[in-house]
């Protein structure tokens, strides 16, 4: 017999063992969903123990662990650390307050570990100490007496190695015990236990005292703890936001006076919280923790000197980002290259199963079509999140952030953009997904809404097809360098360059606010954990195919059907079932076949022209002949809304050559270099060819990274921000080359 579910929460600072712990409890049960209203995400798993463990068939406990975001403290400001504060508190809307806390510690870096400690025991809920990491303790000469500890603090304590799959056992009869516990005796001992808060200075429980009367007067539910937070935490503090508007005015003049009697009282705010929090941790920790005198240097500390050098560190970093760039746009090849093949053969098995009209026309190219852009992202997010799990947990990310963090500060943004940045250059799906490891939001937000600028591979053929059509083949230094490596370099850059600006303008304009403080801690390097690297990806691969991949699939569905209808295929329909008759017969007329193909492109390109796109695109050709273009090319850019590479295959259908066609096609080359005005000057030229690269390079003509921007943020509102932002910033800047280009070059 099953009792009643219990919430457990885990919390620890990051690189705790956290997620370790986690999946040793919760097994493969475990569930990833957003909260309301946020896009933090939580992590959710259940197990089942049995109360009385000696006996397996006596009843059990339904226990639900919930597994926060890792942070440093309660004193929240990113949005990972205010899902942390209102779950704790209970002031998460839709979600039940947990029945006990499991804190997880790292217990060769305790007494910084118990800060956080420090905090969530004065929420009032039953607590559960985890030392974490035990078996390097001993390995480094540590001693600690957890008994005592835990008569100290007033918790329960258990040592584990998560990692190793030690002490699990004990976790769970600790909170199977926690939970049995007579809920009188329960909450005699949470009122009775030590807290920092009992040492803060009697000035301060004095103002903490005014503020609480004056926010019950005002019918503001809040608890002691926070209005401490309110005293203590600056404007832009999560718990601020909880204040109704109306009271903000008289709470800000609240606070002001407040403060200013502490500081004359000699309480500086906010330094004394973080001196009485460690005074009170030292005097709970002493003569239970003991370490030598003199610790020799690990290999860690071996490694720091390199990896966190200058010159040497940055040389590493960014060759280690090469690799990961080469490893994301290489080897995702070889993936990509069989989900395109397997999507190919099951187009054809359709296609022999089901004869030319509207019906195959919409699996192959709308349904198999739309699932094969959702696919052809999968090879990319698993290997970079792949390089992220590994980079993480063996603890090499911190360093890469610090190493990064000056270049970055310069431009507005902290070394932990860097790395999203980067990928983003294979594809700003993962990217964006990527900006995750992000904590402060204001330097997340800039990071995602830069990070579409990045040139992307989706951007690579449209430069290859302009570069090798218009550009001539100039070589310098005794052929050495290329004028079209040279462009196709230009403009693989270009977006890159254009961000340093766009990121300064959005941090001074959009994101105003204090420079954020750069703190990350640099734990030991240690092994990772293959099983929670791994469960890592798996997730990123989850949340990408159910979030951002449904949107995707429906948009290119949507984009089908608008160059499909509304009209006549019939004969296009006819030809086409005769022409795969033909090529399927025992002696085929080989010029025929040719015949009829050319025949049935060019009714293709006619329907197009005729199609809801096609009217569109006539509908804006006044606004795009401005930048050199004409109807045609603003179908194709149309059409390439859910992926920017399918705007080849469109010049391909248009041009009549057929939708198979690709950026090294020869033909499709020539096509566009004899399409002419009705005034017989040429459409193609240098100019028009450098407007459509630049108006590429900036533009946000990815239907899929707008959907994840809203996965990302929670909100339409960035991603229409982000393509109206970049379209208008693509639209000047493909207006400014083309008529650059035209005076240079007439």
């Amino acid at each position: 017999m099953s009792q009643a579910a219990a919430t457990i929460a885990l919390i620890g600072n990051p690189n705790t063992g956290k997620s370790s712990l986690f999946n040793a409890l919760c097994g493969g049960n475990a569930r990833v969903g957003n909260y309301p209203g946020v896009t933090v995400e939580h992590k959710t798993g259940r197990l089942l123990l049995p109360l009385d463990a000696r006996d397996p068939s006596s009843s059990t406990a339904l226990i639900e662990i919930v597994d926060l975001p890792g942070t440093y403290s309660l004193a929240a400001r990113s949005a990972d650390e205010a899902v942390s504060v209102d779950v704790l508190s209970g002031a998460m809307s839709g979600v039940r307050r947990p029945d006990a806390v499991i804190v997880i510690a790292d217990a060769t870096n305790m007494e910084r570990n118990l800060y956080l400690f420090s905090q969530v025991i004065e929420l009032g809920l039953p607590t559960l100490l985890v030392l974490n990491m035990w078996d390097r303790v001993s390995s480094l000469g540590i001693q600690v007496d957890a008994d005592g500890l835990s008569r100290q603090l007033g918790v329960p304590v258990v040592c584990t190695s998560a990692s190793k799959r030690q002490g699990i056992t004990e976790v769970r009869n600790s909170l199977v015990a926690l939970l049995q516990s007579d809920p009188g005796e329960r909450a005699s001992a949470i009122v009775s236990r030590p807290t920092a808060a009992s040492e803060f200075p009697e000035v301060f429980q004095r103002e903490t005292d005014l503020l609480l009367k004056w926010l019950v007067g005002s019918k503001v539910a809040m608890e002691r703890f926070q209005v401490q937070r309110l005293l203590i935490d600056t404007a832009e503090a999560h718990v601020h936001r909880s204040i109704p508007n109306h009271l903000t005015a008289e709470l800000a003049s609240r606070l002001t006076e407040a403060r200013g009697r502490l500081s004359s009282a000699g309480v500086p705010i906010p330094l004394f919280e973080t001196k009485a929090r460690y005074a009170w941790i030292k005097s709970k920790t002493a003569g239970l923790i003991e370490r030598p005198r003199q610790r020799p240097p690990t290999w860690s500390d071996t490694l720091d000197r390199w990896l966190t050098h200058r010159w040497f560190g940055l040389l590493f970093f960014v060759l280690l980002m090469f690799l990961i760039f080469q490893s994301i746009t290489l080897v995702a090849r070889w993936p990509m290259t069989w989900i395109e093949g397997f999507q190919g053969y099951v187009a054809a098995t359709i296609e022999s199963l089901i004869g030319p009209g509207p019906l195959r026309s919409l699996l192959v190219d709308g349904v198999i079509g739309g699932v094969g852009s959702v696919l052809m992202f999968l090879p990319q997010i698993a290997i970079l999140f792949l390089f992220i799990g590994i980079l993480e947990d063996c603890g090499y990310m911190s360093r890469a952030a610090f190493v990064m963090d000056k270049f970055m500060a310069s431009i507005g943004m902290s070394g932990k953009s860097f790395l999203p940045l980067m990928s983003s250059f294979a594809c700003a799906i993962p990217g964006i997904m990527a900006t995750r490891t992000i904590d402060n939001r204001k330097d997340r937000m800039v990071t995602i809404l830069v990070a579409p600028l990045m040139s992307c591979s989706a951007r690579l053929p449209v430069y290859i097809l302009m570069v090798a059509a218009f550009i001539p083949d100039i070589r310098y230094a005794s052929g050495w360098l290329s004028l079209q490596g040279i462009v196709l370099f230009a403009m693989q850059s270009l977006g890159a360059l254009i961000a340093i600006p766009v990121a300064w303008l959005l941090k001074r304009f959009l994101f105003r606010g204090e420079p954020s403080t750069f703190i990350m801690e640099l734990a030991s390097y240690r092994w990772p954990s293959w099983r929670v690297v791994f469960s890592r990806v798996w997730e990123r691969i989850q949340a990408f195919l159910v979030r951002a991949g449904t949107l995707i699939f429906i948009t290119s569905v949507l984009v089908w059907a608008a160059a499909y209808f509304p009209g006549d295929h019939a004969a296009v329909d006819t030809s086409t079932r005769e022409w795969e008759q033909l090529k399927s017969s025992t002696d085929p007329d080989q010029a025929e076949i040719v015949r009829m193909e050319k025949s049935i492109n060019l009714e293709k390109s006619r329907l197009i022209e005729q199609s809801f796109l096609g009217m569109a695109g006539r509908v804006i050709e006044p606004v795009v002949r401005p930048l050199g273009w004409d109807g045609k090319i603003g179908v194709a850019v149309l059409a390439s809304f859910p992926a920017r590479e399918v705007i080849i295959a469109t010049l391909g259908t248009i041009y009549a050559l057929g939708s198979d066609t690709d950026e090294n096609s020869s033909s499709l080359k020539e096509q566009l270099q004899a399409a002419q005005w009705p005034d017989g000057k040429p459409v193609f030229t240098l100019a028009t060819a450098f407007s459509i690269m630049v108006f590429f390079a900036l533009c946000a003509q990815c239907a899929s990274t707008l959907v994840t921007i809203q996965r990302e943020t929670n909100s339409w509102r960035w991603p229409i921000f982000s393509f109206v932002y970049m379209t208008s910033l693509a639209y000047v800047g493909a207006w400014l080359t083309y008529n650059l280009v035209s005076l240079w070059i007439p």
